[in-house]
C-alpha cells in the first residue's frame, strides 16, 4: 500500500491472549512500537490506542469494544490499525466477517501491518456504468477469510497442546490451577520433568491447620473457630481487579475479609488440604497428589466428623465417602433432648443406633421409647426403663484409683501444651499489631503528599478502621494473657474424677450428659451390654480401662425365656404392643 497524501486519523488496536503477557508488558509494547512505525510510514495519525488482554476465541469478541469506540463520530476515526488478523480475532471467518462489516458500515478501514487486508474495491459492472451489491467485492476477501481460519486452527492447536498437557499432569497428581489459600505453588524436578506442586504458605498455612485442629476437637462451633482465627489475624488474600479490556489499569482491590462460620465449613471440606485432588480434569474422581497436604488424612476425617471420609488404599488410590443420613432423618432433629441416648447406646440385634419415638396407644396416650426395626427385627425399650438402666450404670461408675495419678499427669501435660500454644499465639498477635502500626504509618505518609480533601477523608477513615482493629487485638490479647494456676486446674480435675457419677447425673443438658456417657466407652455399647453388666468391668464390653463399674447388689438382667419376662423389663420384639403409628423425633 502506498502512503496516502492526506493523513488519516487512526486507532491502534492491540490484543494479547493472556493477562501475564499484558501485565509484563512484552507483547503490547512490541505491538505498539510496530504500530507507531507503520502508521508513520503510511500517513496514519494515531490518536488513540486500545490494549485488550483477553482471548479472542470466545463468543464475546474483545474487538467489539474497539468497534464501539469507533461509533463515536466526534473522534473522527478513519482507520483501525492491527498487527495481524489473528490479533483481530481467533474465532475464524464466522467472526471475522461480521466484525469487519461493522467497521465498513461506519466508513472505517481495517488495516493490518502484514498487508493481507486490501482496501481495493472492484465493481464487475464498472464498464456498464452500473453497480449492485453483488457486483462489488474486495479481491483480498478470500485471503482474509483463509487467514482468519488459519488463526483459528492455530489457536486450536495451541490450546489442545497446552490444556491437554495440563489435564494429563493434573491426573498424575500435579497442580495446574491457582494455588488455594494456605499454599504456594513451586516448580520442582520430577520424573515427569519440572512440574508444579503445592507447598505450605509461610503465613497462611498456620490458619488452615488451626482450623482443622479446632474442628477435630469437636468442642468448638464453626463461629468460635472463625472468631479464634480472626483473633490471630486471618484475612483472605488481597486481589487486584483490573479493567476488563485494559489489564494494565487497576480498578480496585478486593479481599482482606475475615473468616466466617460458612467459610470454616467450606474450607474443612476441601480435599486438597488432605493432599487429595478432585476436580473436573480428574473426571471428579479423587487422586493422591504428588505433594503432602497441610493436614493428615486422619485429622481431615476427624474434622469432618464422618460426614466426609477419605481413605488412602494400599495401591495409593483414594476413596472418598460422603455419609448421608437416612431419608427418615433428613428433616428430623438429630440431637433431640427427649431422646439424647440414641447415639451412645446401640441396638443389640444389629448394632445400629436407636430411633426415638412415641407410639400412640388405643386410648390416645403416647408411649415414648427407643426402638430399632432394621433387617427384619423389632427391638423396643420404653424410655423410662432405658434411662433407668443408664442411671444404674452411672451410679456404679468410678475411676480406678491406680489410674488417677496418670490421669492428672496427662492433664498437666495437655495444659502445658496449651500454654505453649497461647505463648505462640501472643507472639503472632504482637506481629499482627506491628503490621497494623506499619499500615497507619504508611497511610499517614501518603496523606502528607495529598491535597484533595476527599482523598484525605478516605485516608482518615482508613486510619480509624485500623485503630479499631488494634483495639480489638489488644482486648483479645489481654483476655488470652489471663491464665489459671495449674494447681487449681488439677484440684478441679481430682474433684471431678472422685465425684464423676454425681456430676454426670446432675447435668441439666441431656445431650451433654449423653456425650459424657459415650466418652466412658472405647466402643459403643449395646443396651443388653448395659443391662447384663454385673460386678466386673469386663461384663460391660468396651468400657475404657480408666473406669470401673462398682459392685451392684441388684443388677439388671435380660432374659429371653419368655416374652412375658421381656415385657417386665420393657423390652419388646416382633411388633409394637401399643399399635398405631409411631411419631418420630
Amino acid at each position: 500500500m502506498s502512503p496516502s497524501i492526506t493523513p488519516r486519523i487512526g486507532l491502534l488496536a492491540i490484543r494479547v491472549s493472556s493477562d501475564k503477557q499484558g501485565i509484563d508488558g512484552d507483547s503490547p509494547e512490541a505491538q505498539r512500537e510496530q504500530g507507531e512505525a507503520y502508521a508513520a510510514a503510511h500517513n496514519i495519525v494515531i490518536t488513540e490506542t486500545v490494549i485488550l488482554m483477553e482471548s479472542a476465541s470466545h463468543d464475546a469478541q474483545p474487538m467489539q469494544e474497539v468497534i464501539n469506540r469507533c461509533k463515536d463520530k466526534s473522534k473522527g476515526i478513519e482507520v483501525v490499525l492491527i498487527k495481524s488478523i489473528d490479533r483481530f480475532t481467533r474465532g475464524g471467518g464466522d467472526y471475522y466477517s461480521p466484525l469487519k462489516r461493522q467497521l465498513t458500515e461506519l466508513g472505517i478501514n481495517l488495516v493490518d501491518m502484514y498487508g493481507i487486508i486490501g482496501q481495493q474495491q472492484i465493481n464487475t459492472l464498472e464498464h456498464t456504468g452500473f453497480d449492485y451489491y453483488w457486483s462489488k467485492f474486495n479481491p483480498t476477501q478470500k485471503a482474509e477469510f483463509l487467514e482468519a481460519e488459519r488463526a483459528k486452527d492455530e489457536m486450536r492447536d495451541i490450546m489442545s497442546r497446552m490444556i491437554g498437557a495440563e489435564i494429563r499432569y493434573t491426573q498424575l497428581g500435579y497442580w495446574m490451577r491457582q494455588q488455594p489459600y494456605g499454599y504456594i505453588s513451586e516448580k520442582v524436578d520430577t520424573k515427569n520433568g519440572k512440574r508444579l506442586v503445592l507447598r505450605p504458605h509461610e503465613n497462611e498455612a498456620q490458619f488452615m491447620i488451626r482450623l482443622f485442629e479446632m474442628r477435630a476437637a469437636g468442642t468448638f462451633s464453626d463461629q468460635q473457630i472463625a472468631d479464634e482465627l480472626n483473633r490471630l489475624g486471618f484475612r483472605t488474600r488481597l486481589q487486584i481487579v483490573r479493567d476488563k479490556y485494559d489489564k494494565t489499569k487497576v480498578k480496585k482491590q478486593i479481599g482482606g475479609r475475615q473468616m466466617t462460620a460458612k467459610m470454616v465449613d467450606y474450607y474443612s471440606h476441601k480435599l486438597i488440604y488432605a493432599g487429595v485432588i478432585k476436580e473436573k480434569w480428574t473426571h471428579n474422581e479423587p487422586i493422591k497428589a504428588q505433594f503432602d497436604g497441610l493436614v493428615s488424612v486422619e485429622l481431615f476425617n476427624k474434622a469432618n466428623g464422618g460426614k466426609l471420609y477419605v481413605e488412602i488404599n494400599a495401591d495409593n488410590s483414594v476413596t472418598v465417602r460422603r455419609k448421608q443420613p437416612p431419608k427418615h432423618l433428613v428433616n428430623k432433629n438429630m440431637q433431640n433432648p427427649d431422646f439424647a441416648w440414641k447415639k451412645v447406646v446401640v441396638c443389640p440385634k444389629c448394632r445400629n443406633p436407636f430411633i426415638g419415638s412415641a407410639s400412640k396407644g388405643k386410648m390416645g396416650v403416647y408411649y415414648p421409647a427407643y426402638h430399632c426395626s432394621k433387617n427384619g427385627h423389632y427391638y423396643r425399650v420404653p424410655k423410662a426403663a432405658f434411662e433407668q438402666t443408664i442411671e444404674d450404670v452411672v451410679k456404679r461408675l468410678q475411676i480406678e484409683p491406680e489410674h488417677l495419678d496418670a490421669l492428672l499427669s496427662t492433664i498437666e501435660a495437655k495444659w502445658n501444651e496449651k500454654q505453649a500454644r497461647v505463648i505462640a499465639d501472643e507472639k503472632k498477635l504482637a506481629e499482627r499489631r506491628q503490621e497494623l502500626e506499619a499500615q497507619i504509618k504508611a497511610v499517614v505518609d501518603r496523606m502528607k503528599m495529598v491535597t484533595s480533601a476527599t482523598v484525605i477523608k478516605h485516608m482518615e477513615e482508613e486510619v480509624v478502621d485500623i485503630e479499631k482493629q488494634m483495639i480489638e487485638l489488644d482486648n483479645t490479647s489481654n483476655k488470652s494473657a489471663e491464665t489459671v494456676d495449674i494447681k487449681v486446674v488439677l484440684q478441679y480435675a481430682r474433684y471431678l474424677a472422685e465425684h464423676l457419677s454425681d456430676i454426670m447425673l446432675h447435668l441439666r443438658n441431656p445431650i451433654r450428659k449423653a456425650a459424657f456417657f459415650g466418652a466412658i466407652f472405647n466402643t459403643v455399647p449395646t443396651y443388653e451390654d448395659l443391662v447384663g453388666g454385673t460386678q466386673k468391668t469386663a461384663q460391660i464390653p468396651g468400657v475404657n480401662e480408666l473406669f470401673q463399674v462398682g459392685l451392684d447388689k441388684n443388677p439388671l438382667m435380660v432374659t429371653s425365656r419368655r416374652a412375658e419376662s421381656e415385657a417386665r423389663h420393657g423390652i419388646y420384639s416382633g411388633y409394637s404392643p401399643y399399635g398405631g403409628r409411631d411419631r418420630f423425633y
